[in-house]
């Protein structure tokens, strides 16, 4: 039971800063543009040549 007086103010910490880092990323443009990088890999690249 003591237990419990420890943990659960220890895993409020690590859930707001869980929080904290994802609104974060939110305002720093992390999550703008999702399916750019995946089509991007689709693209040929005639301009470079073949080793």
């Amino acid at each position: 039971m003591e237990s419990l007086f420890i943990l659960i103010p220890i895993t409020l910490l690590l859930v707001g800063v869980a929080v904290a880092v994802f609104f974060w990323a939110m305002r720093s443009g992390q999550f703008d543009d999702l399916d750019s990088p995946a089509w991007r890999i689709l693209g040929d690249d005639d301009d470079q040549p073949r080793r």
